[in-house]
């Protein structure tokens, strides 16, 4: 399977380069697409809201009045529920919302994701690049060459480029990952996947 060659003015070179077919031909998986992201989504959630029920509200040790004899709804307690200023019923308490999914399944949402923004012509392939300085005017114009507009898009490097990273910092919906450490959402949350050459192997490395 081959794939066009791109540089950074947006331009095809004329080179093409070979692309693991065991990535790239994968078909659509949903499902594993789905289980994927909502575990890594869950597994950012902090779990750490709390509400105080009837036991955890200050006060409310004395019943307020006699059982029998005003003429009202009998009460044990002020803090019942049904109270102003009671504590609450089922509410929420701390919890762990961590899911666990295979690694199988992992790689292959990535592949499947992958390769779907291949077939749909998301997924493009550059020529390795870096930038001198890190800063945004750097390499702003390497985003308008490629037409991002206002959409997401994803650069894979083969290694962590600290300063391709912060020249990506203050563009907003532009994000640099190491090819390996992308994740199934990061891939998926993007409109436009940009991939350097000398990433497909990393990503074949990874995800075969």
């Amino acid at each position: 399977m081959k794939a066009e060659v791109y540089n950074i003015n947006g331009k095809a070179t004329g080179e093409t380069v070979e692309l693991p077919e065991v990535i790239f031909s994968t078909p659509k998986h949903e499902h594993a697409v789905y289980l994927c992201v909502k575990a890594q989504l869950a597994n950012m959630r902090q779990g750490t809201h709390a509400s105080k029920n009837r036991s955890a509200v200050s006060g409310g040790g004395r019943k307020p009045w006699r059982q029998k004899g005003r003429g009202v709804a009998r009460a044990g307690t002020n803090r019942s529920p049904l109270w102003v200023g009671g504590g609450r019923a089922f509410g929420p308490q701390p919890r762990d919302y961590s899911q666990k999914v295979n690694k199988k399944l992992k790689k292959l949402a990535r592949r499947s994701v992958l390769a779907e923004k291949f077939r749909g012509g998301d997924l493009k392939i550059l020529q390795d690049f870096s930038v001198d300085t890190g800063k945004t005017k750097e390499f702003m114009p390497i985003v308008q060459s490629l037409e991002i507009g206002n959409n997401k898009a994803l650069f894979l490097t083969a290694e962590l480029d600290q300063k391709l990273v912060q020249a990506c910092n203050n563009i907003p919906r532009i994000r640099t990952l190491r090819a390996d450490l992308a994740s199934t959402y990061d891939l998926i949350n993007t409109k436009t996947i940009f991939v350097q050459q000398g990433a497909i192997a990393k990503l074949e490395e990874v995800l075969a």
